[in-house]
């Protein structure tokens, strides 16, 4: 008998482990012909190399490529590897363009505070990137109401509103009550504690007094500008 202290040798030994060859990224080539944009790369969690290499695969494909919430040492180092690539350090967004596409109608993009600029930015690359015209105006916070008086002809000119606000976040209903445009609220996170985060602004965009108000989530500038881009090319034809 085998002492309970000895190998077993009349078993066959396990089979050695084979590891998943399934690729890291998959890019969707087919998104433009659905959407009218290819794929757009969210940066976090994603390895420097696997974005270079969706990069490179998607502006092969469509001519153009667009990389959001970029951290500014990545950030530089994918624009001096992508040939044409422009980082937006401010937006913290990467963009690659073969050619230049001719902008069409107008996105206007107002944020509350200087504070709120980076996700404002992120709206405006975005939106140019989905070939728009922007007119941006920052720091127009309630605050100081008479800075959104002076630009009303302004925004109404644009096809659709983007309206970035952290704080209470009131600034898209005052907006919304000027003009006849659809107003696309960004809530953002800044703010004293009682903001929670963005929680505050959310909430209150959410329960807006004016019509035409429409809210996408916290600090998402890239969301509401592709809102904007695809109203922007409905009003445009």
């Amino acid at each position: 008998m085998r002492r309970m202290d000895e190998p077993d040798t009349t078993r066959a030994p396990s089979p050695p482990r084979i590891e998943s060859a399934a690729p890291v990224l998959r890019p969707d080539f087919a998104r433009e012909e659905r959407c009218g944009d290819p794929e757009v790369i969210f940066a976090p969690g994603k390895a420097l190399a696997d974005l270079e290499q969706a990069a490179d695969a998607i502006v092969a494909r469509h001519g153009r490529v667009l990389i959001t919430r970029l951290e500014n040492g990545a950030g530089r180092l994918l624009a001096e590897r992508l040939p044409r690539a422009e980082f937006h350090e401010r937006a913290r967004c990467l963009t690659v363009r073969k050619t230049r596409r001719e902008a069409s109608g107008r996105v206007a993009i107002l944020c509350a505070g200087t504070s709120d600029v980076p996700v404002a930015e992120e709206a405006r690359v975005t939106a140019e990137f989905a070939g728009c015209s922007t007119d941006p105006h920052y720091d127009v916070g309630i605050a100081g109401v008479h800075r959104l008086l002076a630009i009303r002809d302004r925004i109404e000119e644009a096809h659709a509103i983007i309206v970035v606000a952290g704080m209470e976040g009131a600034l898209p209903s005052l907006a919304a009550g000027l003009v006849t445009k659809p107003v696309i609220a960004v809530p953002t996170s800044v703010g004293y504690g009682a903001s929670f985060g963005g929680l505050a602004a959310l909430l209150a965009m959410l329960n807006s007094c004016a019509a035409g108000v429409s809210v996408v989530n916290i600090d998402n500038g890239f969301g509401a500008a592709m809102i904007a881009a695809r109203i922007n090319r409905l009003a445009a034809k």
